[in-house]
């Protein structure tokens, strides 16, 4: 089992325009079925009738596959949404509990040593 185990991490997955990509491929198939169409005859005098279903059936599943990224990508966008409401909400949580706090002795001595950071000096 050793031999099949990998050896370095996975890189991450590839994003791209993955609706576009579907949408272009299934309409390859669907041209590549409307354009053996006509040879119907011919395909099928020499039993190669499959060429012309399978661009057929590769039209449908891309039918299927433009519904599925669709539904991909709107998802991801809600989650990116979500997520970043929710960073904004807990920034400004921390932002009212830090402001309302006392200061401290060592924020209330101010920028004394000159360095543009609040501190002690002496």
């Amino acid at each position: 089992m050793a031999k099949w185990t990998a050896r370095h991490e996975a890189p991450e997955p590839l994003e791209g325009p993955v609706v576009a990509t579907v949408t272009g491929g299934t309409i390859i198939w669907f041209a590549l079925f409307l354009v053996q169409l006509p040879f119907y005859g011919w395909f099928s005098d020499r039993g190669q009738l499959w060429w012309v279903w399978t661009c057929a059936a590769g039209g449908v599943l891309g039918l299927i596959g433009i519904w599925y990224v669709r539904g991909r990508e709107a998802a991801l966008k809600r989650h990116a949404e979500a997520a970043a409401a929710e960073a904004e909400a807990e920034a400004e949580a921390a932002g009212a509990a830090g402001a309302g706090a006392p200061a401290g002795p060592d924020e209330a001595a101010g920028p004394e040593d000159g360095s543009g950071r609040p501190g002690r000096t002496g």
